[in-house]
């Protein structure tokens, strides 16, 4: 079932609340996961194999450096949606 860019930030905003304390409403597509939210590696893989199950996508580990910024995840998520 493919994803919204909408529902994508929602939902990658709330794991990322439940993850590290942060705000949901401060998590924007604009903002770098490690230089804006302060987000380590260990608690980026959580999110992001708690965001392969929300989302139903597969996101290879070679895939995550490039997952720089929330956007960055946004497309990902809603492209892997979509096939």
């Amino acid at each position: 079932m493919a994803v919204s860019n909408e529902e994508a930030l929602a939902g990658l905003a709330e794991l990322i609340n439940e993850e590290t304390g942060i705000a949901a409403d401060t998590v924007t597509p604009e903002k770098s996961f490690t230089d804006d939210l302060d987000i380590d590696s260990i608690s980026m893989m959580t999110i992001v194999v708690n965001a392969e199950e929300k989302f139903d996508v597969k996101i290879p580990d070679d895939e995550v450096p490039n997952l720089v910024t929330v956007g960055d995840a946004v497309n990902y998520i809603a492209k892997a949606s979509a096939e």
